[in-house]
């Protein structure tokens, strides 16, 4: 499927337990380098990702390791605190690059195998098809802008790339106007706005790469006085 939808809250903590088991769950990386005395206090420790996105996370990876070689080209945007370029590094993939507005950034782990770029991710300094896929965890519903993440997206994957996301999912529409994250609006996206990010994204040259299923089981989040679950999207961008 192209679209679906987490549906229990088991299937979060079931993802969880997938990693670890394939000892690739990197939640305990650190994030920075801490001072002597700061170690020493056991004071200043900052961790990678969010066990809420394991879904998502194992999702995302599992469709990478099936559709892509370890030398695909793969960019995470919005990639400050993302669990996935440092998972798909455990399974032995190579051209690994991250993009955040945050300058913090600069401090992801694996810094060394990985390259991290203080940036948007609307407008990306990277030439024309320099991926082959793109992915997005909990990302693309701040500040949404439909049009111009799928021109930049268009610009930067190559043809047959893949953008891959997670998104907040509920099939009736909530309202978030009054709420915001990281200084932008936030939307959690209905069954009538999916669909039609999967239908603009056909003016771009996307197309889903199976069926979509958009049907909800219970709601697996609460955030903001607001109950939801999420969605997971994989289109590929149609060969010249």
């Amino acid at each position: 499927m192209s679209v679906e939808v987490l549906k229990a809250k088991e299937d979060i903590d079931s993802s969880r337990s997938r990693l670890l088991d394939r000892g690739i769950s990197c939640l305990a990386l650190e994030i920075g380098r801490r001072s002597r005395w700061q170690r020493l206090l056991g004071t200043g420790r900052r961790t990678l990702g969010d066990a809420v996105k394991s879904w998502d996370v194992l999702r995302t990876v599992e469709y990478l390791e099936r559709a892509y070689p370890r030398s695909a080209r793969v960019l995470d945007i919005g990639a400050f605190n993302s669990e996935v370029l440092c998972v798909l590094h455990r399974l032995g993939f190579e051209r690994l690059t991250g993009v955040d507005l945050n300058p913090a950034i600069r401090d992801m782990p694996l810094a060394e195998a990985i390259r991290y770029e203080v940036g948007n991710f609307l407008h990306t300094p990277f030439p024309e098809d320099s991926f082959d896929v793109v992915t997005a965890i909990s990302v693309i519903e701040h500040g949404f802008e439909g049009p111009a993440l799928l021109t930049e997206l268009s610009r930067i994957l190559a043809p047959g790339g893949s953008f891959v996301a997670s998104v907040d999912y509920w099939p009736e529409k909530i309202d978030t106007s009054n709420q915001k994250f990281f200084g932008m609006d936030w939307r959690i996206f209905s069954r009538d706005e999916l669909g039609a990010l999967v239908a603009l994204a056909a003016d771009y040259g996307f197309a889903p790469e199976g069926t979509l299923a958009l049907e909800a089981g219970e709601p697996t989040i609460h955030c903001a006085d607001r109950d939801y679950t999420f969605a997971w999207l994989a289109l590929k961008k149609r060969r010249a």
